[in-house]
């Protein structure tokens, strides 16, 4: 039974009720919209209330200690499986990487919480799950926990913690036991409070994502894209990368794109590699980093990453 067929029938009546021609390219872009748009929202606020809640038993100050005391590699691997269950775009992610540099948290785990979060996350999961099905959301996954991991060992092993601002001093870290014990309340205003914080924040990306998507879904040849980005072209997945940088949005946002592509013929290593470019290597996000790290980490930092995503994005052209 498909749970969300109901925006399906919602989105139909509208496009009618509005006047809309059926079977034109018009009704198949504004059905697309409207269905997908709902279905995204849907699940976006049932996704963060229920993973911001579980947050609430772990608060930052207790996942900074537990950092700090790892061995590296397990530092590594931590941070990043943290990455998924915290927020779910880079500006939102930053503060708590500055915590983790601040409260002694080795660099190189810290590069892996900071790739993780906005690429590997509860959303990118179960939205990837309902369009494209179990594997390809676990490939994703996996493949990007596995960037996160490697980039943060790779940043710690070179040893770049002087390219980091000066500015950004060890802070006291506060002792997690002696914070006081939220309420079932609490928790859920918490919650509340916290979905509705993150929605005010994505919709618009969400709307332009889904309406970029609606009108390659209704107004681009079946034919077109899949010519200029098909798997066998070897360009196609860099310039993927290329494009996706200078964007920003969050996996909420571009999913719905990459949906569209795939549907027009675009190869999934190719169109994943865009979503993977646009939720790490954002240029906002490189503007806010410059404020916290010099240039020449900042590059390293994005030639690591942006290779990464360039392997993944060819192995599942190869494998798919």
């Amino acid at each position: 039974m498909d749970i969300f067929a109901p925006f399906g029938w919602f989105a139909t009546w509208l496009a009618a009720a509005l006047g809309i021609v059926p079977g034109t390219r018009l009704w198949d872009a504004a059905t697309f919209f409207v269905a997908d748009t709902l279905k995204i929202f849907l699940l976006l606020a049932v996704i963060i209330f229920a993973v911001s809640w579980l947050r609430t038993y772990l608060p930052p100050e207790r996942i900074r200690k537990l950092l700090a005391h790892q061995h590296k590699y397990v530092a590594n691997v931590l941070a990043a499986l943290l990455g998924v269950f915290t927020p779910f775009c880079t500006c939102s992610a930053i503060p708590l990487f500055l915590g983790f540099v601040e409260a002694g948290v080795p660099l190189g785990a810290t590069f892996s919480f900071l790739v993780a979060s906005p690429m590997v996350n509860e959303v990118a999961l179960v939205l990837l799950l309902s369009l494209f099905g179990w594997r390809i959301a676990l490939l994703y996954i996996t493949t990007g926990l596995v960037i996160a991991v490697l980039s943060g060992i790779l940043i710690g092993a070179l040893r770049l913690e002087h390219l980091v601002a000066g500015f950004v001093k060890k802070a006291e870290v506060i002792d997690a036991a002696a914070l006081p014990e939220l309420t079932h309340k609490d928790r859920l205003d918490y919650a509340k409070a916290y979905t509705i914080d993150i929605l005010k924040k994505v919709w618009l990306y969400v709307l332009l994502g889904v309406g970029a998507g609606a009108w390659i879904h209704g107004y681009v040849p079946v034919d077109f894209l899949a010519r200029y980005a098909g798997a066998d072209k070897w360009y196609a997945v860099p310039f993927a990368v290329l494009i996706g940088i200078p964007l920003y949005s969050n996996a909420a946002g571009v999913i719905p794109l990459v949906s569209a592509l795939t549907e027009k013929g675009v190869a999934m290593g190719t169109t994943l590699a865009f979503m993977m470019a646009v939720t790490a290597l954002s240029l906002p996000e490189f503007m806010i980093l410059k404020k916290v790290m010099k240039t020449r980490l900042l590059l390293i930092f994005a030639g690591i990453v942006g290779a990464g995503i360039i392997l993944t994005g060819f192995l599942f052209n190869a494998i798919l």
